[in-house]
């Protein structure tokens, strides 16, 4: 079978991205509508990817309430007033990796000189993941 660069599950995120821009472009997507597909596409993943999702949606919400929930490649995001995505959720089952992400994109105020971590493999959720997760984002919307 010949590679043509692009896995299936990289392919079936390109075409969720498709869609949601699709969305966005036929009825200006409201805030309700972004974070419903937000929670749906967190209710679609396997049982320990969704517990982590679920906790970093909590965490992400309550210490940025500006930013707003939605999909972003099919996968859980929130991005600020512009509508420029700040963070993510990536499932491990997204890609078939053996860990979950949460992942901040270049809005994200992370910036630590020429180098600096974007994401970050979560396995577990614990009171210490919670306190780094919260400032994290803290930290990227300030």
């Amino acid at each position: 079978m010949a590679d043509d660069g692009f896995s299936a599950e990289e392919r079936a995120a390109m075409k969720e991205r498709a869609a949601e821009l699709r969305a966005q472009g036929k009825k200006g997507e409201k805030a309700a509508d972004a974070l419903q597909a937000c929670l749906d596409a967190i209710a679609k993943m396997a049982p320990e990817d969704r517990a982590l999702a679920e906790r970093v949606h909590a965490a992400v919400t309550s210490t940025a309430p500006d930013l707003q929930p939605k999909t972003w490649y099919g996968m859980p995001a929130y991005a600020n007033a512009a509508g420029k995505v700040v963070c993510f959720f990536q499932d491990a089952g997204k890609f078939k990796y053996r860990y979950s992400t949460l992942g901040f994109q270049e809005d994200a105020h992370l910036d630590d000189g020429d180098f600096w971590p974007a994401s970050w493999a979560i396995r577990a959720w614990s009171p210490a993941i919670e306190k780094e997760v919260v400032a994290l984002v803290t930290r990227a919307v300030s």
